[in-house]
């Protein structure tokens, strides 16, 4: 005997019994899908050779749970608040996009999880077409569909939002009742609910349409489009409204932030995101005279190039050189925890004698001096003893005085003095190269002026061949297979202290600009700068300083290479660090919350293609592995190295500096 019920997924429910016969009944299962019905399927096949499946046709609202009792968490939201996200308070919220298809709110909604996420607070952003592909599919735009789409993500807002999360719902929602009915739900639930209106006119919508949905409303294949022929109703009296079609995303997204910590729930000091400490401009005379009049120390170069990376807030949230407490977490935890976890993974200190320290004891400010001429003023300052080689051996794990830095580390002064900096000026080498070293702040200007939607970084202290061109070139290939639609390179060679044997940085500079100017990288959507830390040589430990400084300056995705910062053991000659735990280390430091970390790829010279390739150890004999030693051969031999290796004019400028060398000696 044949089902006698006509069946619909869209109104799915739990059933006592079916009209068939009994043993057609008798191999039915209930199976409790996601929303909460109930699906009858046949065990096994009907001994007619028919299997069946019977589903009974009923209104969801017609059915509701009864009996049962809300349980109470043992863990209390403040408790929770302590543990979730990298800063202590709970925060739990739900930021309620609304506007018309094509407003902005998605762009607003992942920029602003970006955002805070970077910052250390935790959240989560539900899309309205995101829901639709799982919790929601089974969903269609009816009036009472939507709401029902509407009510169960009000629901799974308040769980994140209970949970101690930033929840934003980017959603059209056009009625008002199923917004309000939103906001009642976390009312009751004692939870924060911020409706903010993303007001864009129909026109601007219109003319946003990457998904050809109000072209398809206007022909009338898609009926009940809202903003078409159905309404949208606007909120009254939301707590924000952003316009989009005069208001940048950045400034939107500010906008919101100040909302969020009118309301405590983001932290006022958390978003200052570079903090410089040069003396403000009406200071100045002021300053720079009290400086004259202070006890002063003479500082070296390589302190000097630590001012300023400091200055320009490189150092973030750094006030100036570390004081004992900086120091201890940073040697001991690679981490400040003052406001939350933050990385730093190298101290930067400043070491003095024995004898400035005893002069400079009980002074309450003290100027730094570089070739006689004051440049800072120290306030407040603190001093403890420098502990050298516990020093080495906590950041580079060895103490052999040949390594360069560790070299530098044992014959500076045995006392440090941490405080806090006012720099008079910005620090200025004078070298032609000046206009390349740019601060966080400029380079957060460029990227905007880009219109930049990622920027992805590469750190570099070497010549650049095409394999490093390759990596860069794949970074980009698939940010926009994500979705990114104007990824911006960071090329941002290293511009401190490096050792005798490096390349120096105006010959590094040529050649980058020569590998520009033959388009191996493309000078549209490349940024060039120099990066003005010292280099420290401490492999993985310093990697993360390399990548946190970059995070700082506006960065979210950073390519890291085989050996980060690493260099042979002075006296063993084999590599002072493992070649790949630079990119592990990386990969799970604490504090990186804003930057995405690009894994290395091994590069080699495909001699079928002639060219630089992605190695394949299937294909081993096809692949020249050309070494810097054997670069640097071919450079001071005048020779060529193999086609497609590095941009020809990029060579030249390499094999004049070493046949320079090769002159001098």
């Amino acid at each position: 005997m044949r089902l006698q019920r006509l069946l619909s997924f869209n109104s799915l429910k739990r059933i006592s019994s079916i009209q068939a016969n009994d043993s057609f009944a008798a191999s039915f299962s209930p199976v409790l899908v996601m929303d909460g019905r109930f699906i009858f399927l046949m065990a096994s096949a009907h001994p007619f050779g028919r299997a069946a499946m019977g589903i009974a046709l009923a209104e969801e609202n017609d059915f509701e749970s009864t009996n049962v009792v809300y349980q109470a968490h043992h863990v209390s939201r403040s408790k929770r608040g302590q543990v979730v996200g990298t800063r202590g308070g709970f925060r739990g919220c739900t930021v309620w996009l609304t506007g018309l298809s094509g407003a902005g709110k998605t762009t607003i909604g992942f920029a602003l999880e970006e955002f805070l996420v970077s910052h250390g607070i935790p959240c989560y952003s539900l899309d309205g077409d995101n829901v639709r592909h799982g919790l929601n599919k089974n969903l269609g735009f009816s009036a009472g569909d939507r709401e029902e789409n509407i009510r169960r993500v009000a629901e799974v807002a308040r769980l994140f939002a209970d949970a101690g999360l930033v929840c934003i719902t980017s959603f059209i929602s056009p009625f008002a009742k199923d917004r309000q009915n939103a906001r009642k739900i976390h009312e009751a639930a004692g939870l924060p609910f911020f409706e903010i209106f993303v007001d864009a006119p129909l026109n601007i919508c219109e003319s946003r349409d990457v998904k050809g949905l109000y072209k398809k409303a206007r022909a009338g294949e898609i009926k009940g489009f809202t903003g078409i022929d159905s309404d949208y109703e606007k909120p009254e009296s939301p707590e924000l409204v952003l316009k989009t079609n005069v208001a940048s995303v950045s400034e939107c997204i500010q906008q919101v932030v100040e909302l969020l910590q009118t309301q405590n729930i983001v932290p006022h000091g958390s978003i200052k995101d570079v903090l410089e400490l040069f003396v403000p401009e009406n200071n100045l005379s002021s300053v720079r005279a009290k400086a004259e009049m202070l006890p002063a120390v003479e500082i070296t170069k390589l302190d000097l190039q630590w001012v300023q990376v400091l200055s320009e807030g490189w150092a973030t949230p750094l006030t100036g050189f570390m004081r004992e407490a900086e120091y201890l977490q940073v040697i001991h935890f690679g981490t400040l925890l003052n406001d939350g976890i933050v990385n730093l993974s190298i101290p930067i200190v400043l070491p003095i004698s024995t004898e400035d320290k005893e002069r400079l004891q009980g002074c309450e400010a003290l100027a730094l001096s570089f070739a006689g001429r004051r440049v800072a003023v120290l306030k407040n300052p603190e001093y403890f003893e420098h502990r050298k080689e516990e020093r080495c051996a906590r950041v580079w794990g060895t103490t052999c005085a040949k390594h360069p830095h560790v070299k530098m580390v044992m014959e500076s002064g045995d006392w440090l003095v941490g405080g806090d900096l006012l720099v008079l000026e910005k620090i200025k080498w004078n070298d032609g190269l000046d206009q390349y070293r740019l601060t966080p702040l400029e380079l957060k200007q460029k990227f905007r002026e880009m219109n930049a939607d990622a920027v992805f970084a590469f750190q570099l202290r070497n010549p650049v061949h095409n394999g490093h061109a390759l990596l860069m070139q794949d970074t980009r290939r698939q940010l926009l297979e994500r979705g990114y639609k104007n990824p911006v390179l960071l090329l941002h060679p290293l511009g401190g202290w490096t050792k005798d044997d490096d390349v120096p940085l105006e010959w590094r500079m040529k050649q980058h600009a020569a590998v520009l100017e033959e388009h191996v990288l493309d000078p549209k959507l490349t940024i060039v700068a120099i990066f003005p830390s010292p280099m420290l040589y401490a492999g993985p430990t310093e990697v993360q300083w390399h990548c946190r400084a970059r995070m700082i300056a506006g960065a979210n995705f950073y390519i890291v290479g085989r050996d980060p910062a690493g260099m042979p053991h002075p006296e063993t000659k084999k590599d002072l660090y493992e070649p790949t735990q630079g990119g592990k280390v990386l990969s799970m430091a604490p504090g990186l919350t804003s930057v995405e970390i690009i894994p290395f790829r091994v590069a080699a010279y495909n001699k079928l293609k002639k060219a630089m390739d992605f190695y394949d150890p299937k294909r081993h004999d096809d692949f020249d592995f050309i070494s810097g030693t054997r670069m640097r051969k071919l450079a001071r031999e005048g020779e060529n190295p193999p086609d497609g290796f590095m941009a020809p004019k990029a060579w030249k400028v390499l094999t004049e500096y070493y046949q320079s060398l090769e002159k001098k000696n």
